[in-house]
């Protein structure tokens, strides 16, 4: 079977952010991530060997002159030395992955090493299983790239026209890399015809979180950080502090650039706790992954307004599963409280007639901030029950910690 991933920067730009944070930070931080499915999906027999044989492939994927230029011009926050050096150097290293399957064909799948280079695993991994499993499963040969492209022009001319600014993060849980293509030129036409058609009183199209597709499409590139970062700093200075000091860290980095706090790693209550006004100033707003979006705006603005920040000076990302409709509703929301933008997943690149999305992650489970130290488990707790990861005592004892 053809390789599925051919490009270093088929990838989300956070991964990269993320790693140059811990090369920063931790440099010899270690980690294991295990991956999760949360529909239980019996995979088929020998799942396992397919899937091995194309993240082994993943050690032959380096990053290109065209990738680096492209990075070096578009991600100033980022070093020269980190693209054109260092990631110029650096190698999918297979040894650190364990693939399994049991008897009735659930997956395990682990992830162990130097956190700087596991962290390159997580997107290849799940936007493999997914297409792997739309391919064997037939889903593949009932597609119509016709009708599937029509469906798409009509989706993001509903997003565009109900005024929505909101940018594609569908790489995890993509129908295919193809298909993911079709659905970003889908989004750059409708956003085009609506702009011209409105002259201008339309959503906004922010682009793409994928690195190679926005390099390819000449289109913005969005992201910011992920979960593991909060996670794994639980583990060094608790969980009622390692929001702040995890934003604290990563404004030392990046000085006021890539300024999205994704805060509900531990629920809201512990972030909103030890917000401060400096940090709440430092960055430009907070991507809400869970909880019900209405109740995450009121806090939030409520906070802002306590520390005396004017709401509409910040921005409210929404990334929890959303389509079109739950978007709509929840910009009419904000209309007025908060600057309020959207990414979208799987509800654009999987959407797909005659096809079950996959529910799968690949989250952090343990980490050490040295090779010479101990283990720690990692958890992550949200504001969703449904969204709770990571080893049961720890997420037990956090939870009676937190008094939930």
């Amino acid at each position: 079977m053809k390789p599925i991933i051919n490009h270093f920067t088929d990838n989300d730009l956070y991964t990269f952010t993320c790693m140059y944070y811990i090369l920063q930070k931790y440099p010899r931080a270690e980690t294991e991530y295990c991956f999760f499915d949360r529909h239980q999906t019996r995979y088929p027999v020998g799942f396992d060997r397919l899937l091995g044989e194309q993240l082994v492939h993943m050690a032959d994927v380096t990053i290109t002159d065209e990738e680096c230029a492209f990075m070096t011009r578009t991600f100033p926050f980022l070093p020269y030395w980190y693209i054109n050096v260092f990631l110029r150097g650096y190698r999918f290293n297979p040894s650190e992955l364990t693939i399994s399957q049991d008897a009735e064909g659930h997956l395990d799948i682990r992830v162990k090493g130097k956190w700087w280079s596991t962290i390159m695993w997580e997107m290849p991994i799940l936007s493999t299983i997914s297409e792997l499993m739309h391919t064997l499963n037939g889903d593949t040969l009932r597609y119509d790239s016709e009708t599937e492209y029509e469906k798409s022009l009509q989706k993001g001319r509903r997003i565009w026209q109900g005024g929505l600014t909101l940018g594609d993060m569908g790489t995890r849980r993509r129908f295919s890399f193809d298909h993911q293509e079709r659905v970003i030129d889908a989004l750059i036409q409708s956003y085009t015809e609506v702009k011209e058609a409105t002259h201008g009183q339309c959503g906004r199209f922010t682009g793409t979180s994928n690195v190679y597709f926005a390099m390819k499409k000449g289109i913005p590139c969005l992201g910011t950080m992920s979960h593991q970062c909060i996670s794994f700093e639980e583990i060094v200075s608790g969980v009622f502090e390692c929001n702040y000091n995890v934003m604290s860290k990563w404004s030392e980095v990046y000085d006021g650039n890539v300024g999205i706090f994704l805060y509900d790693c531990f629920g809201d209550h512990v972030f909103f706790s030890n917000l401060s006004k400096r940090m709440a100033m430092t960055f430009s707003g907070l991507r809400i992954d869970s909880g019900v979006e209405e109740e995450q705006v009121d806090l939030i603005v409520a906070k802002y307004k306590q520390l005396g920040i004017d709401p509409m000076t910040k921005q409210a990302v929404f990334s929890n599963g959303l389509d079109v409709d739950r978007a709509i509703e929840i910009h009419r929301y904000c209309q007025g409280k908060i600057t309020d933008s959207y990414g979208v997943g799987t509800y654009l690149t999987c959407d797909v007639t005659d096809c079950k999305p996959m529910n799968i992650v690949v989250k952090l489970v343990r980490g050490r901030i040295t090779e010479s130290r101990e283990w720690h488990p990692c958890a992550k707790l949200s504001c969703d029950k449904g969204k709770t990861l990571g080893d049961s005592q720890k997420c037990s004892y956090l939870l009676s910690v937190l008094g939930q």
